[in-house]
């Protein structure tokens, strides 16, 4: 990619800019500049909304720049505060390298795994020493802490705010320091941030990072931004039929926002199709998502499945899941079987009349089902399993 067809996308793409000019200065330079995006490992998944920024690093590489991947697991213990209105409970060290393992194989799913520095903040956020972390600290004041929305809203509330939350902008803007960025890109909701890298790089004598921000992606409830907690996302490492059953529930209102940011596609290849029928653009949604996931084979076979389901019939295959002989409880066989996260959704699964069994609709709670009978469970349109004995 060329320096001014990079600089198009971005300016096309991005909410804000910090600084326009510097973008351009940067970009112009000739210098291949250091590009870098943080994440906490809060979960173990990333899923469309991150790819939102990740798809933005990758253009960054394919113009020949290094980009730097930080999962921040020493922030991740401290809980980033953004939109909270209470103090959230902080990650162990552990949690935050258990979930941050899956984070390399996916990222990789975008960007080039031969072209991405990932790193993790502990490296040298756990090397300060007391008189360096109150140095940092004497870089901010607490009138311009409180300028962020959720802070002056919890303040203003009565709301406890815990110090270890104020100190989050300021250990989160240090990497920006403490890796020599050039660039940092991120979500609308990471702006105050980004924003005070930027200024610590000032105050420890480096040249301000440029910052870019970018949409937070809807989730598929058109509402909330997309997000695994509510339950709302399309995973980047779901299984081909989970991801296309997901695109197509993608609200019509949302879906060119969708097409913009999370696929390659111009808008004059899909724009006439969303006019003409918003089910097609659904489907030429749904197939470009998985192709670009699992590749070409992968979609055609998730939307013969998609077609097979909808129209009422069972798909061929069909998930295995094996239990020892014997009556088991239904709501606890959902939880095993990954048809439910916990028994508290298997028993409103069950109550709303939204599991079946061998094609029966099943609502009371005391069912049990024995796994030599082989039975077929099904939750909701798309979702199978057959139970099979050890």
């Amino acid at each position: 990619m060329q320096t001014d067809e990079l600089i198009q996308v971005l300016e096309r793409d991005a909410v804000s800019i910090f600084s326009l000019s510097s973008l351009h200065e940067a970009l112009s330079s000739g210098k291949r500049l250091r590009v870098k995006l943080g994440a906490d490992p809060n979960r173990p998944d990333l899923h469309l909304g991150h790819s939102v920024v990740l798809r933005k690093l990758r253009l960054f590489q394919e113009a020949g720049h290094e980009v730097v991947f930080v999962i921040g697991d020493f922030t991740a213990m401290i809980g980033d505060p953004s939109g909270k209105s209470k103090t959230r409970s902080p990650l162990t060290f552990e949690e935050t390298r258990a979930n941050s393992e899956s984070y390399f194989r996916q990222v990789g799913k975008i960007l080039d795994p031969e072209k991405t520095l990932i790193t993790y903040n502990s490296e040298w956020l756990l090397r300060m020493n007391f008189s360096e972390i109150l140095s940092l600290a004497g870089k901010y004041t607490l009138a311009r802490i409180l300028e962020r929305d959720d802070f002056a809203n919890r303040f203003t509330e009565k709301q406890p705010i815990g110090l270890h939350e104020i100190f989050y902008p300021l250990i989160q803007g240090y990497d920006s320091v403490a890796l020599s960025a050039d660039i940092e890109v991120g979500g609308t909701d990471q702006t105050f941030n980004l924003l005070v890298g930027r200024e610590l790089q000032r105050d420890y004598g480096q040249m301000p990072q440029t910052v870019l921000t970018f949409p937070l992606l809807p989730g598929l409830d058109g509402v909330e931004k997309m997000s695994k907690s509510l339950n709302n996302y399309i995973g980047i490492d779901e299984d081909p039929e989970t991801m296309f059953a997901k695109a197509m529930r993608v609200p019509d209102s949302v879906l060119p926002t969708y097409f913009r940011l999370t696929t390659d596609l111009s808008e004059e290849s899909w724009m006439p199709i969303l006019r003409e029928s918003s089910y097609d653009a659904h489907f030429c949604y749904a197939n470009e998502i998985v192709t670009l996931y699992h590749g070409a084979n992968a979609a055609v076979q998730a939307e013969n499945r998609y077609r097979a389901v909808s129209s009422g019939n069972i798909p061929e295959r069909i998930p295995e899941y094996s239990l020892p002989v014997g009556s088991i409880d239904l709501p606890e066989i959902l939880v095993r079987a990954g048809l439910a996260v916990s028994k508290s959704e298997a028993r409103r699964l069950i109550t709303g009349g939204g599991i079946r069994v061998d094609e029966t609709v099943v609502t009371n709670l005391a069912h049990t089902i024995d796994s030599k009978n082989t039975p077929l469970i099904r939750r909701g349109k798309n979702r199978f399993v057959r139970i099979i004995p050890e």
